[in-house]
């Protein structure tokens, strides 16, 4: 029996906003354009709106998201009491979207992914998909070490037993139902690219070309990439710790054969008193050591963490509040 179509949703895009005060006034036309294009198609109900989720910028990031929803009925703005992460930022924005709207669809403040995929994802949901990823096409527009980088990165987090959509970051599109369902994970340590696909439901993917940032900075360097591969295979895989456990058993067995080996060569007189060997065992046992207890430390952290049950984000005002119009 063929699902029926979806009939037009309420629609919101959910925009995380650090020290973006460079970007936004360039971006907002771009998002503002797509919505206004998408109502007018009928893919998305006129109550569709842009919340802009301001996470405790320094700049002025705030004040602009203010004037913006002052100046335009389509935009609303969310201010979190202090700097959460993007992640924290996002799951904020599709927490409080989950109220008024259909669907949500997460995309970033600088402009680089592809608005126009939006009527694709859309079209997705009318016909039954709950999640839709945004997937870029190619790298091409990379520099060599970004691109190496990237796709290290994908290549990582499949070998630690992490599930993520290749080339995806968080351009998606969530349904109503998916957003309740993300939202019954509680942990701390929030990586989304990781626990959306944990969510189920029906899902596909729209493949778009990426362009180069429109204005201001990346957020994101090596260094925070390199951290947000870290969050995502320590809370979500406890793979490290088996390859701990299996290179332990390894090195006991070898240590072992040493062992016999070196009661051998006493018993039959051959021992050589030195130091080389000693210390060449010495460095690399204590290598292993530090490096597991690293690994076994970045576990108790986060279960520490988790184990506190803080808040993953705390809402400070919204722009609907302020001027009274409780999202529209």
């Amino acid at each position: 029996m063929m699902e029926e179509k979806r009939a037009c949703p309420v629609l919101w895009v959910v925009v995380p906003c650090f020290n973006e005060e460079e970007t936004l006034p360039v971006t907002n036309e771009l998002f503002k354009r797509e919505l206004e294009a998408l109502v007018r198609e009928g893919k998305a109900d006129a109550a569709s709106r842009v919340l802009f989720v301001d996470d405790g910028s320094k700049d002025g990031t705030w004040s602009i998201v203010q004037r913006l929803a002052a100046a335009c009925p389509e935009f609303e703005g969310m201010a979190l009491s202090r700097n959460r992460g993007h992640q924290n930022a996002l799951l904020a924005g599709l927490s409080e979207a989950s109220r008024f709207c259909d669907v949500a669809i997460s995309i970033d403040c600088d402009g680089q992914d592809d608005v126009t995929a939006m009527e694709a994802m859309l079209d997705a949901y009318a016909d039954g998909c709950d999640i839709v990823y945004g997937v870029r096409s190619s790298r091409t527009a990379d520099s060599m070490f970004k691109r190496s980088t990237a796709q290290g990165f994908y290549r990582l987090m499949e070998k630690m037993g992490v599930e993520t959509v290749y080339n995806h970051a968080d351009y998606r599109l969530l349904s109503k139902r998916a957003i309740d369902g993300l939202l019954r994970f509680e942990e701390v340590n929030v990586f989304l690219r990781g626990m959306v696909p944990l969510v189920g439901f029906k899902s596909t993917c729209v493949y778009y070309e990426r362009h180069e940032r429109m204005a201001g900075e990346s957020h994101y360097p090596f260094k925070k990439m390199l951290g947000l591969a870290v969050d995502g295979i320590t809370s979500l895989s406890i793979k490290p710790i088996r390859l701990i456990a299996c290179a332990g058993f390894v090195i006991s067995a070898l240590s072992f054969v040493g062992v016999l080996w070196a009661i051998v060569t006493a018993l039959q007189g051959n021992g050589v008193a030195g130091w080389a060997s000693t210390v060449c065992i010495v460095c690399f046992m204590g290598g292993i050591q530090l490096v597991s207890l690293g690994v076994i430390g970045e576990y108790v952290g986060k279960t520490y963490l988790e184990t506190k049950r803080r808040p993953r984000f705390i809402v400070d005002r919204t722009t609907y509040e302020e001027t009274g119009r409780e999202g529209s």
